[in-house]
């Protein structure tokens, strides 16, 4: 039972920290929404856990949130077998999705990177790319970041430095996210 307490202790103090990151998350919603308005694809990536919850929010954004709208333009770029082990095979892992962020990148695009340790050599190579293509990238983490928290523009640390703790985050962020561009662009013509 005190593995329950400690687990809800800990999701309290990330809690916390992830109140103070609202202000950077509103900031994000602009350039989403920007970048939706645009018709240009939102990018999302991720390894392992990450990459499931890159997965599962492009399609809230595909599909719909909590609200009737069209769909908006975005995707993972862990989601087709044949990219991700063609690109891993010829180039190596750690270009699997900056390539693909060359492929889609088009001006508006923003680039929503998901790594708990900020030090994944795949997350920090599409970040790097997507900076080259002048695409907006942020950064989701564990608490620190890592390296990718000296590359993006916006970083969004969580209060954790446990890894289901900060995706659980990183998802409950994203959820936020989805709402906001969904309630923004539902509001105006």
């Amino acid at each position: 039972m005190e593995a329950f307490f400690a687990a809800i202790r800990g999701h309290r103090r990330a809690l916390d920290a992830v109140e103070a990151l609202l202000p950077k998350l509103d900031e994000l919603a602009n350039l989403v929404e920007s970048g939706v308005r645009a018709g240009a694809p939102i990018m999302f990536c991720g390894n392992g856990g990450s990459a499931t919850d890159a997965d599962h929010l492009a399609g809230e954004f595909v599909g719909r949130f909590t609200r009737e709208r069209k769909p908006f333009a975005a995707l993972s770029l862990s989601t087709s077998p044949a990219a991700v082990t063609a690109i891993s095979n010829d180039y190596g892992y750690e270009q699997v999705f900056a390539r693909q962020v060359e492929a889609f990148a088009r001006p508006g695009s923003v680039l929503l990177a998901f790594s708990t340790s900020g030090n994944s050599p795949s997350i920090l190579r599409a970040v790097e790319r997507a900076r080259h293509l002048n695409v907006v990238t942020a950064g989701f983490t564990a608490e620190g970041g890592g390296k990718l928290a000296e590359i993006c523009e916006l970083h969004l640390p969580v209060g954790t430095s446990i890894t289901a703790r900060a995706q659980e985050m990183h998802m409950l962020l994203g959820h936020i996210l989805c709402d906001e561009v969904e309630r923004r662009l539902a509001e105006t013509p």
